[in-house]
């Protein structure tokens, strides 16, 4: 049983290897929700996540035998961080499953805290599948990433630090994977005051405790399609999901197309890098129905590599209508190119990409295609500029635009 003397506990113990996260008012948020938002920044967190609170605290519950076993845990990439730290921290050897798809900058991370990693899988339970062959052969003691009472233990510690500097918060928002984290968070939260509504949050290409809550039972999702590689997960902890049927208020889902939007919102509001998974809660205030209400969004993390970041602010660019891409025919005749750009620069529109097409009609003279990426200040301006060029009997089409960094 999860008990009030255990969170106590996990919450003592973890403060051996956590950075304080203390909760950051967010105006910006709280304007466009109608409500009051806090963000509690475990992206700022040592490992850079939540996962080394549950880590940890269920590796100093082993004894000296479980520990000089070894330790092995499948993980898409914070979990096995956490792992890896703690195990250093005591000395003993760490094996780590992580899926192919884990971003560098995870697996990078998770090596230099010493540990063996073993890319396996597509997907975090393939991984987790390997992850326990490899335990029944070599005799290690198995980590789970959330599907484990003291991992869940460890992780709502960050219940008892919000309800701490937060007394009278209404609504807890935590992302969900597998479930550890707001199975802690949830338990603790109706433990010390039944009111707090906690709130999970899951991409919906893995919407793997929606499903299994209306099923009334844990089940397995056919297969995941999310950028939030963090709770890309297709089956919910078996042993924690009463804990959550229990004390878990709802569970929104949102699109990926919302994280993206929310990447840039936390970049330009609050000049802090959080991972896809991390923004979920973000995404989800959107989705309130409430005003007036304090709010803590949990990022659960902020491990994202430059690449996927890059994608991400090209994206989020576009979703804003900052930077959009037009395809205009015009004659092959000298001039034409500079009266465009021309009708583009006196409505303020920055163009940063030309391509000019000479074989879309057999015809030159009859037309060429141009086609032009440029940025904006947003939709009304990017509407602007589209009227302008029709103005000027030009007829702009409106087309996806191609990688800027190509």
């Amino acid at each position: 049983m999860i008990t009030l003397e255990k969170f106590e506990e996990a919450s003592e113990a973890v403060l051996d290897v956590t950075l304080p996260t203390k909760l950051i008012y967010s105006e910006y948020f709280s304007e466009q929700s109608g409500n009051k938002v806090y963000l509690k920044p475990e992206n700022l967190q040592k490992t850079g996540a939540y996962k080394v609170r549950g880590a940890y605290y269920k590796i100093s519950t082993l004894s000296e035998e479980e520990r000089a076993r070894g330790l092995i845990t499948a993980s898409a990439g914070n979990h096995a961080q956490g792992v890896a730290y703690a195990a250093k921290i005591y000395g003993a050897k760490a094996v780590i499953v992580m899926p192919t798809t884990t971003p560098l900058i995870k697996v990078n991370r998770t090596k230099s805290y010493g540990a063996e990693v073993i890319l396996y899988g597509n997907v975090y339970d393939e991984a987790c599948a390997y992850a326990y062959q490899l335990a029944d052969e070599n005799g290690y003691t198995f980590i789970h990433p959330f599907d484990d009472e003291d991992v869940a233990c460890g992780q709502g510690s960050i219940a008892m630090e919000i309800i701490k500097e937060l007394p009278t918060v209404d609504i807890i928002l935590a992302p969900v994977g597998g479930g550890g984290l707001i199975t802690g968070v949830s338990t603790l939260a109706k433990l010390l005051n039944p009111n707090i509504q906690v709130i999970g949050v899951e991409p919906a290409g893995a919407a793997c405790l929606t499903a299994s809550l209306e099923a009334g039972h844990v089940v397995t999702l056919p297969g995941v399609d999310t950028i939030a590689d963090g709770t890309a997960v297709k089956t919910p902890g078996d042993h924690i999901f009463p804990y959550i049927q229990k004390n878990v208020d709802r569970v929104i889902t949102v699109e990926d197309q919302e994280l993206i939007v929310a990447f840039l919102d936390m970049v330009e509001n609050h000049k802090m890098i959080v991972e896809n998974s991390g923004l979920l809660t973000v995404a989800a205030l959107k989705h309130l129905d409430c005003h007036g209400k304090k709010v803590v969004s949990i990022l659960s993390g902020g491990n994202m590599d430059v690449i996927t970041m890059s994608s991400i602010v090209q994206h989020g660019l576009i979703a804003r209508d900052r930077i959009f891409t037009v395809s205009v025919l015009l004659p092959d005749k000298p001039g034409e190119l500079m009266n465009v750009a021309s009708v583009i620069a006196r409505n303020q529109g920055n163009i940063i990409r030309l391509d000019h097409n000479q074989f879309v009609s057999i015809n030159r003279n009859s037309a060429v295609e141009l086609v032009i990426t440029m940025e904006a200040f947003g939709t009304e301006h990017k509407e602007k500029i589209v009227t302008a060029l029709k103005q000027h009997g030009y007829e702009p089409k409106i087309v996806p635009p191609r990688n800027l960094y190509q």
